[in-house]
């Protein structure tokens, strides 16, 4: 049976035709980059522990309002996700987080936990937008807009834009 490392190093090969990249800063830890649609990017730490791999992702960060409203959103949303879990840390910024055993690693499996960690951090972002920014995009679409300066990358948030700022 292959050691852990080479499994891990041989999926993460694997993934070039996806577009994604990644690196082994040092033996044992792999920063993966997995490129989105909405995010353009999302990072993801694998840490190779003894008895376990961990998996941490960055999504946002702290959401300057209506947290209540985002925290409970991503608890709703942690019932239906697998091998990962949206998290807190200490500032209030948003993360996904897991953990396999040794013997769960496998390319598959590692395929399937990132391809989650992509999908719920990728596929979720406009809506943590949305919940957790609004006042910063209307005021960031007010701003550019009073400079002619294009606003496109907004537009998945048109409809938080009351006719009244256009």
């Amino acid at each position: 049976m292959a050691e852990p490392r080479e499994v891990i190093e041989e999926a993460l090969a694997g993934l070039a035709d996806t577009g994604a990249s990644w690196e082994s800063p040092e033996p044992g830890h792999y920063v993966v980059t997995l490129p989105g649609t909405r995010k353009l990017s999302t990072t993801c730490s694998l840490r190779l522990g003894r008895h376990s791999l961990s998996v941490n992702a960055f999504v946002i960060r702290r959401p300057d309002e209506n947290q209540e409203g985002v925290h409970r959103w991503l608890l709703e949303r942690n019932t239906r996700i697998y091998g990962v879990a949206f998290a807190l840390d200490r500032l209030g910024d948003v993360y996904l987080v897991g953990r396999l055993p040794i013997a769960a690693v496998t390319a598959e499996e590692l395929d399937r936990v990132l391809g989650t960690v992509l999908e719920q951090a990728d596929g979720s972002f406009n809506t943590l937008l949305e919940l957790g920014f609004a006042s910063a995009i209307r005021k960031e679409h007010a701003w550019r807009t009073a400079r002619g300066e294009s606003t496109r990358n907004l537009d998945a948030f048109s409809h938080l834009i009351r006719p009244s700022d256009s």
